[in-house]
């Protein structure tokens, strides 16, 4: 029986091509037995052999390995500032390899699945599979680890809650890079959402499953996989971007006629900024297939080691040897080709191992792991799978261009008739489906390769990983001198027109059910327009999100779209204005409803001036403490905002809350004085404008508007709390600050009336006070002690103590109402005839007209200055000072203050009702009306 030996002539030259590029890494010895047992006795005497020139199998298994992934390295362009002339690639362009974050997704549809048809299970890259492990990095970290998980699993959300520092983490991130270092920052973006992915997926790991807030954890940790993964896009390919943008208009070198495939392809990538970017894409796409993957392939545990198919041989081994039992109908031969040319079955163990093993391998290629692909199939027996692995590194002989040193071939010079093999395999329905989607990954076969791709992410990698492969692959036909006569391919692969917009519109049309609800995720939405590079069409698509659901945004992805802006708007590129302000007004809000004080100062500041104005005050108006107030102030203080702005726009606000009409107290049909919370809040908001000193002017203002309220309504407990709010000083400090500017005779009309109408408030609730305390002295006067006629002895020497103590009593009594009585009548009249033109009369004409305050100030007079005349006289003939309640009509008359202008005609006729009772008093007194002695 002759086993593996037996081929036709395509797999022969199949074989021999294998043979001629397969390079010394995948040709180990190791491999075989055999080729243990032919290389042994020379490797025992060297190690290093010697191949043609004084090659060694050691240099040029450095060499391999120096060259390994030069097809990969070359498409994602490195930090370029000039063009580039150096020849290696490596060094050119190398991958952008984040480090490896294991991923969970929180349902069925947002997995990473590869299904099998020949009968194995699906492989799922779940956290039990993929290995969603604590790492720790020293023992306090662990500890430190351990109980800030148990803390979080008691938690109603835990998700929320741990991912809560992601918020002030940002603010941190960008307010340590400048401008200058924008990668950075977005860099420092990335690195603070693994860290929570890395949280959570302990949060998760260490929850019971089933609980519904675990779930929200859950979906909470896919979307800051989500926000990670696009930074890292963002970082990749706008620095890229930028970079073009400074070369653009520079001369690129172009490829001589001898040129070879490496050369031909470095300057394409060096001038193609699609190509270029589009392979960011591929390895973006690769590295979170990478993540996600992580190291599962160093667990893997095949019936192989290093014997292909063994179970299959150990049959036809017992078979040989005359061993029964083995009725089934298996290959005779284990030349890798034998089940497709025979179209005979292995062993049941070897077929369920070999389909696991195409997925693994399969998965490996999606993350980019080529190498990690090409060793595992060494391990697992398979070292001609390897050689076609290698097949794809592109020809380069640094010898054609002359040099004194001979220097080694790189890459494959029949990598034509590999790539057109790799084709045929993909297309050939007898393989696996995942050993057919290798190759099709290999040679760009793109409808061979989506059929085994099941998510988004999946399809974007596959169609933008064909457009490079056919793009290259058209610059090298068109461009390079070939060797021999080139290998046809399809012509749909090497004509293709390929445009961004064209790969997107068929993920639209696509007829997978899982991708097209992918299509709909917002971060993929982002990550579409990132790649498109249409911020216009991005702005757009937030407009909608904030139109339909604005309170209803994910907070994680409000504070990414709020960052993004911020981005944007450092790199000078051009927005949607309006659009990029409404997402910070919903960032703040969003921050206001969360508590997140310490941070909405600043992004309030990157609002236009007017608009931060209302922003920011409107969030101060839900401060109400001191020590958190000036707290507040001194975030926008720091981030430049217009504090005077602020805090006016702040004290305005509360204070025309109250929408009632500024009207005559005597007509409320209820009046109620007392101090409600509406009341408080306008009190206690006056506050904002007396800490910094500068703002004394405006603290007058704003608290003799509040005071003007107070005072129609009666509210003059309420009207003393505002005026006990202002500083003693003010007035003071108001007159320093006008001299340090140099205002040593011209004040400002609008201050000099404001001090005036302040002094003209504190006069009247002086008054009112003064009127309080002679009332509540009037009313407890002493009560004269009484003697019933048929006293007793003892009663009567009790009066008469009673009698003398009444009588002190009476004299103190009378004396504290004197001196209270002079008091008020000194406050009143302080009122009645104000200095300078009246009391609430502007002493300025000339400042800027407020019709509010000057309806306001008129009516007050109105309301009063009557009031205050009837208090008067209520003192007055109260204690009996007859005269003087006449000598106050004189007051009203006089043309000097025209009082009377001020009452109504109710008002005037209960004055003189009031006026004529003094005077019957004087009448029986035997006094003339007016209080003066009658003539004879």
């Amino acid at each position: 029986m002759s086993i593996g030996r037996s081929e036709s002539t395509e797999r022969l030259e199949w074989r021999y091509l294998m043979e001629e590029m397969l390079s010394p890494v995948v040709r180990d010895p190791e491999i075989t037995r055999a080729a243990r047992r032919q290389s042994a006795p020379k490797l025992k005497a060297s190690k290093t052999l010697k191949l043609g020139k004084g090659v060694s199998v050691t240099q040029l298994r450095s060499l391999t390995r120096a060259t390994a992934n030069i097809f990969h390295e070359f498409y994602t362009p490195q930090t370029r500032v000039c063009p580039l002339k150096q020849s290696d690639v490596s060094a050119i362009l190398s991958s952008v390899r984040p480090s490896q974050q294991a991923v969970l997704t929180p349902d069925v549809s947002m997995q990473h699945t590869l299904d099998d048809t020949d009968g194995t299970s699906a492989v799922h890259f779940t956290p039990q599979r993929i290995g969603l492990k604590t790492t720790i990095d020293s023992p306090g970290s662990f500890t430190e680890d351990i109980t800030l998980s148990a803390i979080m699993l008691h938690e109603d959300d835990p998700g929320l809650t741990a991912s809560a520092s992601l918020f002030p983490n940002f603010l941190n991130s960008f307010l340590r890079h400048s401008s200058s270092a924008i990668f950075d920052l977005i860099a420092s973006y990335e690195e603070n959402c693994s860290e929570q992915v890395t949280m959570l997926q302990k949060i998760v790991n260490r929850a019971t499953p089933g609980q519904q807030k675990f779930s929200k954890t859950a979906s909470v940790l896919w979307f800051l996989q989500q926000e990670m993964v696009t930074w890292r896009l963002i970082g990749s390919l706008y620095r890229d971007r930028i970079e073009s943008g400074v070369e653009e208009g520079m001369m690129f070198e172009v490829a001589a006629p001898n040129a070879t495939e490496k050369t031909i392809v470095e300057m394409l990538f060096q001038r193609d900024s699609l190509i270029r970017q589009s392979q960011i894409v591929v390895d973006w796409l690769e590295s979170i297939a990478k993540d996600e993957a992580g190291n599962f392939a160093e667990n893997i545990e095949f019936y192989a080691k290093s014997v292909y198919w063994e179970s299959t041989l150990h049959v036809l081994k017992q078979r040989r040897s005359g061993v029964s039992g083995f009725s089934r109908q298996l290959v005779t031969e284990l030349d890798p080709d034998a089940p497709i040319r025979q179209k005979m079955p292995l062993a049941d163990l070897d077929r369920e191992d070999d389909a696991r093993f195409m997925k693994y391998l399969f998965a490996l290629i999606r993350a980019g792991m080529t190498d990690e692909a090409q060793r595992l199939c060494k391990r697992c027996g398979q070292a001609w799978r390897a050689a076609t692995l290698e097949g794809w590194k592109l020809y380069h002989d640094p010898n054609l261009n002359g040099g004194i040193m001979l220097e080694p071939v790189e890459g494959n010079p029949y990598r034509g008739v590999w790539k057109a093999c790799c084709w045929r395999m993909a297309e050939d329905e007898q393989f696996n489906r995942y050993e057919r989607a290798i190759y099709a990954a290999l040679s760009g076969n793109l409808k061979q390769l989506l059929s085994v791709c099941d998510t988004w992410e999946d399809c974007v990698w596959a169609y933008f990983r064909v457009m490079v492969d056919s793009l290259v692959e058209q610059e090298i036909r068109a461009l390079s001198t070939p060797v021999r006569e080139l290998e046809e391919l399809p012509k749909e692969y090497t004509e293709a027109n390929w445009t961004l917009e064209a790969i997107f519109e068929e993920l639209q049309a696509t007829d997978k059910k899982q991708v097209l609800e992918e299509n709909k995720a917002h971060y993929h939405i982002i990550q579409k327009f990132i790649i498109l590079g249409d911020i216009d069409g991005l702005m757009d698509e937030f407009q909608d999100w904030l139109a339909k659901c604005r309170f209803l945004l994910p907070a994680h992805l409000l504070r990414f779209m709020t960052h993004f802006v911020l981005f944007l708007w450092n790199l000078g590129l051009p927005t949607k204005e309006d659009v990029c302000v409404d997402i910070l007004k919903t960032y703040i809000e969003l921050l206001i409803r969360a508590k997140h004080t310490d941070l909405i100062a600043f992004y309030v500041s990157h609002l236009p001036q007017e608009l931060a104005v209302a922003q920011y005050s409107a969030f101060l108006e839900t401060v109400t403490e001191t020590e958190q107030r000036k707290h507040c102030l001194d975030l926008a203080r720091e981030a430049g905002l217009d504090i005077a702005g602020v805090t006016k726009c702040v004290v305005e606000n509360i204070r025309k809350k109250d929408a009632e009409e500024f009207t005559h107290h005597d007509l409320s049909p209820s009046l109620d004085t007392a101090t409600t919370e509406e009341d408080r809040m306008k009190i206690n908001v006056i506050e904002w404008l007396v800490f910094d000193p500068t703002q004394r002017a405006e603290a007058l203002k704003q608290s003799n508007a509040i005071m003007r309220k107070f005072l129609a309504s009666k509210k003059h407990e309420a009207a003393k709390e505002v005026f006990s709010k202002i500083p003693p000083d003010s007035i003071g400090d108001m007159y320093e600050q006008w001299e340090d500017q140099g205002f040593h005779t011209i004040v400002p009309a609008e201050d000099e009336n404001a001090i005036r109408e302040h002094l003209c408030i504190r006069a009247y609730l002086e008054a009112h006070e003064a009127f309080n305390k002679w009332f509540i002295q009037m009313k407890s006067a002493p009560q004269e002690p009484t003697l019933s006629a048929s006293a007793s002895f003892t009663e009567t020497v009790a009066h008469e103590h009673k009698q003398k103590k009444f009588q002190r009593d009476y004299e103190i009594w009378s004396g504290k109402l004197e001196t209270l009585t002079n008091e008020i009548k000194e406050r009143i009249y302080n009122v009645l005839l104000f200095v300078n033109g009246g009391w609430m009369v502007d002493i300025r004409e000339d400042a800027e007209e407020d019709a509010e305050r000057s309806h306001q100030i008129n009516l007050l007079r109105q309301l009063c200055l009557p009031l205050m005349c009837f208090l008067l006289h209520t003192v007055l003939h109260s204690t009996k000072q007859y005269q003087e309640c006449l000598k106050l009509a004189d007051v009203i008359s006089s043309e000097q203050h025209k009082l009377y202008r001020v009452f109504s005609k109710e008002e005037m006729t209960k004055f003189l009702r009031m006026l004529r009772e003094s005077s019957l008093v004087l009448l029986d007194q035997n006094l003339d009306p007016l209080g003066y002695e009658l003539q004879p």
